[in-house]
């Protein structure tokens, strides 16, 4: 446990970033394997109506710099890949 006054105000700060930054996470992770449930399960029509959702909690992690701009981009790219193979089949 830190000593200095200073160290403890940043103790508690990290605390209460990584919190609001874990939302963030768990939200997109969760998005994240819901669809990849309905791209295996082959449902097309489920898995691009769902996609918007995923977009959006994509962005706004960004936007909160939880995650970087082309880790996002490098994502969304991959599951719309994804949604279209199963679409062509």
């Amino acid at each position: 446990m830190p000593i200095i006054k200073s160290e403890k105000k940043s103790l508690r700060q990290n605390k209460t970033r990584r919190a609001r930054n874990l939302t963030y996470l768990n939200k997109m992770r969760l998005l994240l394997k819901t669809e990849k449930e309905l791209i295996g399960e082959g449902k097309t029509k489920e898995a691009k109506e769902f996609l918007p959702r995923i977009y959006k909690a994509l962005d706004k992690a960004v936007k909160e710099n939880v995650i970087k701009k082309n880790t996002a981009a490098r994502r969304k790219s991959r599951i719309t890949k994804a949604i279209n193979q199963i679409a062509s089949k």
